[in-house]
């Protein structure tokens, strides 16, 4: 099957659609499909190639600056007539059965659909990030593009949307107004097997390189934004985490695009307890990630982001604030998938923390449970096989392929 995945951010650019654009393709790949991943050209140079099994169009691309309401995300813009006329001249020539898009509201997802819309073929959307803001007025614009714009296109080009989760369903429904056979739940898969042996540990000795030495460490993955995760339910915790294990490193692995969490800390008295990693290349995530005792970082109540599964399936104990039926069709249970905690409780937060920091048996015995269950649900050849099913689905009932008249 000839398949398109149309993803913004993609590799050098880290962040969860880049991430599982670049597993899924090298997945489908694996399996015999032709697979072409459309993205802009930022960090390498524009251009065609073939890489670990897929093919990779890298369009030219200008960034735009830090922008309040992309919480000071960098964005990459492609839109021009060069580059539409290119993609659409590929598109042509690849023919693909499903045009898949990593997100919905991108110029570039755009650009696609648009093509897709023109020659009648199916489109998947899965929605990795809501379009909401802290602040009252953005929040208002957003959803305004999504009211308008995002759900005219996905009315027109009938797209099939995924929702990975319970709040990314419960928004998919109220913003696009899509039928029910046109929402699937398939959550995001992730390499379960990418922290395997060393994880790359002797060649990037994260402990060493930040001078946390042999003490207890909690890591958190992911960079530091507004409402999703911000970090504050975690420095609230710390004054009696610290009160409990006194010798305590909190490693923040990501970049930091609200500082809001930082200030609370200096306040709180515990921000030498905090050390910031950065944004750390893709490579050398697994070495943080072998030299952590426990993880944190979902702590907001949006659900299970790709980090947590990654680090999971690592077998690292990860303690998360999200419901337990944050999965459609799958429980999360306490103890078992993952270790919960209550939303908004500091103490209990500290507490559960502190108990796994001080009993090693207990980590090992929460980690393996944790291992098995995202290796039964989350990995990537699990999650393929429900996409593979779905684009069959989507073609069998579309297959016409509208040629261009050019």
């Amino acid at each position: 099957m000839r398949l398109a995945l149309v993803s913004n951010f993609f590799r050098p650019r880290t962040g969860g659609s880049a991430h599982f654009t670049e597993e899924l393709a090298k997945e489908l790949g694996r399996r015999g499909h032709d697979v072409l991943v459309v993205t802009s050209a930022v960090g390498q140079a524009p251009g065609e190639s073939v890489e670990d099994g897929y093919g990779v169009l890298r369009l030219p691309a200008w960034t735009l600056p830090p922008l309040r309401i992309a919480f000071h995300y960098t964005l990459n813009v492609t839109c021009s007539p060069h580059n539409l006329r290119r993609l659409w001249r590929r598109l042509d020539e690849l023919r693909p059965a499903v045009v898949h898009l990593q997100n919905q509201i991108f110029d570039l997802s755009l650009q696609a659909e648009l093509w897709a819309i023109r020659r009648r073929v199916p489109v998947v959307a899965t929605i990795h990030t809501a379009l909401v803001h802290s602040d009252r007025r953005l929040a208002a614009v957003l959803a305004a593009v999504d009211h308008t714009l995002v759900h005219a296109l996905f009315r027109l080009s009938r797209a099939h949307v995924v929702a990975p989760d319970r709040f990314m369903d419960g928004y998919v429904r109220r913003r696009y107004r899509r039928p029910a056979r046109c929402i699937s739940n398939i959550p995001i898969g992730v390499d379960v097997g990418r922290f395997a042996g060393d994880g790359g540990a002797h060649a990037c000795d994260a402990r060493a390189r930040h001078g946390v030495g042999d003490r207890p460490l909690v890591l958190s993955v992911g960079h530091v934004i507004p409402m999703f995760r911000d970090r504050l339910a975690l420095v609230e915790a710390l004054p009696r985490l610290r009160q409990l294990v006194p010798d305590v490193v909190v490693l923040v692995v990501g970049q930091i695009y609200d500082h809001r969490f930082l200030a609370r800390a200096e306040e709180l008295g515990v921000r030498d307890a905090i050390v910031l990693a950065g944004d750390v290349p893709k490579h050398e995530i697994p070495a943080y990630v072998v030299a952590a005792d426990v993880e944190t970082h979902d702590l907001e109540g949006w659900g299970l982001g790709t980090a947590s599964m990654e680090v999971m399936a690592a077998g690292v104990p990860v303690v998360a604030s999200v419901r337990t039926d944050n999965f459609p069709g799958l429980e999360l249970r306490d103890r078992d998938s993952l270790v919960l905690v209550p939303r908004g409780d500091a103490t209990a937060l500290a507490d559960t923390l502190a108990a796994l920091l001080a009993d090693a048996e207990l980590r090992h015995e929460m980690g393996r449970r944790q291992a098995a269950f995202a290796r039964r649900h989350f990995s990537i050849g699990s999650v393929t096989d429900q996409y593979v099913a779905l684009y069959e689905r989507l073609a069998a009932e579309r297959p016409a392929f509208r040629a261009s008249k050019e």
